[in-house]
């Protein structure tokens, strides 16, 4: 297995609430709480779970566009909460996002040719001739032409839009790419193209994918590892198919009997969850995911699970958060 190139420890990220006239802290959102994962050089981790569960809190954190309450993200080695902005700055080249809404993450004041060209010469990277060569070889990399230089972000569609946020993401050749649901705002024809560019692009530039979303079908074409995420927690990690053949926490077996599949003799039983996701200001006690579980009991209520491997396996990489792992089975 090779090395971690992201270490993320115990992070949490709780924004106040201020209220009254004198604007006083008056409570908190814990839309983070306590979250720890890797991401293997080369991979793809998909981060999934309902809207809502701060997953994009997660992968903006990382990326440090938050300050967290709590924790460490360690990158190449480095705590990247301990950098000052040079640093950082350096840190910038080799981890970068790309974002949900292919429109609002472009600037729709610049042309394309400023938006790709920006990155280099932010950083001093290359003559204004050594820019311009470079930014043909992106724009071919993710399937356009140079005549879309001259254009603005308004004039394309989502799809191509989403193209030019990917190249632009790729321009410093970063070792991490964090992508924020980059399909999720797409037409379905379009998505599946999208993710094939993301595929051909991580083996061509050996790129390593931190993948969040809320399909778990679209999560199992691109992720090698899921984590799945309720109310600021990681409730299961595990292999992609390891996950996807036997889940453990009834919250992952949940979702992934909400995947559609066509063929009704191998479709799995669904799963319906009732009620509402709790509020993250006022989160439950004891295991978050009590009040909507059918197989809760008394001590779910009370005791927080920690995160811990599957009772009786013996796969060390297949870790979930359940007091009631098992002992109770899926229909």
């Amino acid at each position: 297995m090779s090395e971690p190139i992201l270490k993320v420890k115990n992070l949490k990220m709780h924004f106040p609430i201020y209220g009254g006239i004198l604007r006083r802290k008056i409570g908190r959102v814990y839309a983070v709480d306590g979250v720890s994962l890797r991401v293997n050089e080369g991979e793809t981790l998909g981060l999934v779970g309902e809207s809502g569960c701060g997953k994009t809190t997660v992968g903006r954190t990382i990326a440090r566009l938050y300050k967290p309450t709590a924790g460490e993200v360690i990158f190449n080695d480095r705590d990247i909460f301990k950098l000052n902005t040079p640093e950082l700055r350096g840190i910038r080249r080799d981890l970068q996002m790309i974002f949900q809404d292919p429109f609002e993450s472009l600037n729709a004041r610049h042309t394309i040719q400023e938006i790709l060209q920006e990155p280099f010469v932010i950083h001093g990277i290359g003559s204004p001739a050594e820019r311009e060569n470079e930014i043909f070889h992106l724009l071919n990399r993710v399937g356009l032409n140079e005549s879309v230089l001259s254009r603005f972000p308004h004039e394309f569609s989502g799809g191509q839009r989403q193209r030019i946020g990917i190249a632009r993401a790729i321009a410093l050749r970063p070792k991490l790419v964090i992508c924020d649901e980059p399909v999720s705002a797409l037409d379905v024809s379009i998505q599946s193209q999208i993710l094939n560019l993301l595929l051909d692009l991580q083996s061509e530039m050996k790129l390593t994918y931190l993948f969040i979303a809320h399909d778990l079908a679209v999560v199992k074409h691109i992720s090698d590892r899921i984590a799945v995420m309720y109310l600021g927690k990681i409730v299961e990690y595990a292999d992609a198919d390891e996950l996807y053949q036997n889940p453990v926490h009834p919250y992952s077996y949940a979702l992934l009997s909400a995947i559609p599949i066509p063929d009704p003799e191998i479709r799995k039983e669904k799963q319906i969850l009732v009620g509402d996701v709790p509020s993250p200001i006022n989160p439950p006690p004891g295991c978050v995911f009590h009040t909507r579980c059918p197989f809760a009991k008394a001590i779910c209520k009370s005791e927080v699970p920690e995160l811990q491997s599957v009772p009786g396996s013996d796969n060390p990489n297949h870790l979930q958060a359940c007091l009631r792992a098992g002992e109770i089975t899926f229909a």
